[in-house]
Order: C-alpha cells, then structure tokens, then sequence
C-alpha cells in the first residue's frame, strides 16, 4: 500500500454503494481475482469525470467492463465510452457485463492488441483511461497523446507497482525488472513530455493524471 492501510479502510467505509448490477459486477471481479481498479481510486475516478464532464472517453484494458460501467454512471448525457481488451475470456465477460448493465449503446467494445487499435484510431478523447498492461504504457503513450483533445485528461492507473517504482532496479525481483524500468520511464516521460502537465498522485497503487495543453 502507498497510503496507510488503516486510513485506507477508513476512507473506504466512507464510500456509498453503486448499483447493484456494479456492486455485483466488483464482486465477481475480485472473487476471480480479476485486477480492477480499487475503491479509493474508482472514487477519485468519479470526480474527476464529473468536472471535466467528456463527451468522448477511451479505456485502454477493459478487463471484464467494471471501469467502463462505473464510469458511464458519471458521464453526461450523450457520452461514449470506446475500450479495448485482447484477452478472449475477459471480452466474453465485459460484454456479457454491459449486457447486464444496459450500456450495450454508451460503451463500445474493441478486440485486439491496444497498440494496433490505438494506431487505427482517428477521431480525438477528451478523456483517456489508462489501465492495461503496465509494461506497455510507455509504448501507449504517443497515441495516447495524439488521441488526446487539447485539455483532454489522461489518467493513468496502478502507476507505483505497489512502492517498488521507487526503488533500484537490483532491489526488484529480477522478473519484475523489465516492467519497473518501463515504468519509471513512462512517469519521466509523463513529466517531461512538452505537451503534457502531469500529476503524480500516492492513490491507491499510484495514479498519473496528465492534461494536454492547448498550444
């Protein structure tokens, strides 16, 4: 944990309940063992959506459409939510989960490899939920950005790898260690890019909020 693990139960009591197909939804993701964001995070999330209020939002890795549903209950009215997700089993389920939900109309699904999809899209987000592969974000990121309207948001999610970003590349287990140097390139990258203004957030694993600036 980034935050106190007493504060961050704390915080998590405070929380109202979402409906109960989304409730349901989380359950079965963490039953699964399906990695989905947290309850502190899904929280932050939600406000976020409610101030830049985006007509046009893309998920990179849907998983099985929990973040997807929960953020469609806070976007306005004639919203659009594009994702996308490669594993088989995962898109079976997120479709059978919008299904549910009633959001077959306000989420669209692709299947594939990200970086493909990414490179074949044309129209700009004016909000960009990044939560795939950590490994891959630092190649995500030049079509992130190139989607991203001016003044578009790009968050970015489980960011710190549970403390270990912090730490010397000998000091992580040696099969974390490609994943660790991709990461700590992606945050410089996040703060260096010149068409960014980032945000590093001790959130739950860690989240990146990035701005595009309008130049």
């Amino acid at each position: 944990m980034i935050v106190d693990e007493r504060m961050t139960t704390y915080i998590h009591s405070l929380e109202q309940q979402e409906s109960p197909v989304i409730e349901a939804i989380e359950q079965e993701a963490l039953k699964a063992q399906v990695p989905i964001i947290r309850k502190e995070t899904q929280s932050f999330l939600k406000v976020l959506l409610m101030i830049k209020k985006p007509l046009r939002v893309l998920e990179v890795g849907a998983a099985v459409g929990f973040s997807a549903i929960l953020m469609s209950e806070y976007l306005p009215e004639g919203s659009h939510i594009t994702t996308i997700e490669k594993y088989e089993k995962r898109i079976a389920a997120a479709r059978d989960n919008f299904k549910r939900a009633g959001k077959e109309e306000q989420i669209t699904l692709l299947e594939g490899d990200a970086l493909e999809i990414l490179g074949s899209l044309e129209r700009s987000y004016d909000f960009i939920f990044m939560d795939a592969a950590k490994g891959q974000y630092i190649y995500y990121l030049p079509e992130a950005v190139r989607l991203l309207a001016p003044g578009g948001v790009l968050v970015s999610d489980n960011v710190f790898q549970d403390g270990d970003v912090i730490q010397s590349r000998f000091a992580v287990e040696r099969r974390n260690r490609t994943i660790h140097s991709r990461m700590r390139e992606y945050l410089y990258e996040l703060k260096h890019h010149e068409m960014l203004q980032t945000s590093l957030l001790p959130l739950g694993d860690g989240v990146a909020v990035s701005v595009k600036k309008d130049v």
